[in-house]
């Protein structure tokens, strides 16, 4: 059986992670002329995945991979994606970081790591209770 609930806080830690990681190359190259900032995204995807509102009453029949669905994707299929912010200077010398937007995703970042953090731990102390190892 499969828990919807881990799948989505494990997409969110691995997502963050990869945040993180581009956060941090955002801040190395703050004095680096020219630098386009990365950004990471995954949670719209996330969230039209996990949308119950939004399914279709009709579903289009698909009989080929390459045939496209109306229905929701699966959680599973969503991949954090990395990509660069062309274009937006936040200095005259062309480079698009700034150090106190980078800090402030950096802290965002951190406290929704930690609430994950906090969420998982709390599910396999339920799946210990579950199994009987727990009290």
């Amino acid at each position: 059986m499969r828990d919807v609930t881990w799948d989505v806080i494990t997409l969110g830690m691995k997502g963050l992670s990869k945040r993180f990681e581009a956060i941090s190359q955002n801040v190395a190259n703050t004095n680096t002329p020219g630098y386009a900032r990365s950004e990471v995204a995954f949670e719209d995807e996330l969230r039209e995945a996990l949308s119950v509102n939004k399914r279709p009453k009709l579903p289009l029949a698909t009989t080929h991979e390459a045939h496209i669905t109306n229905l929701p994707r699966d959680i599973k299929g969503i991949t954090p994606k990395e990509h660069r912010v062309v274009g937006e200077l936040a200095r005259w010398d062309g480079n698009g970081v700034d150090l106190d937007i980078e800090m402030s995703k950096l802290a965002q970042a951190r406290m929704t790591y930690t609430a994950l953090a906090s969420l998982m731990s709390k599910r396999v102390s339920s799946y210990k209770t579950a199994i009987g190892g727990g009290r």
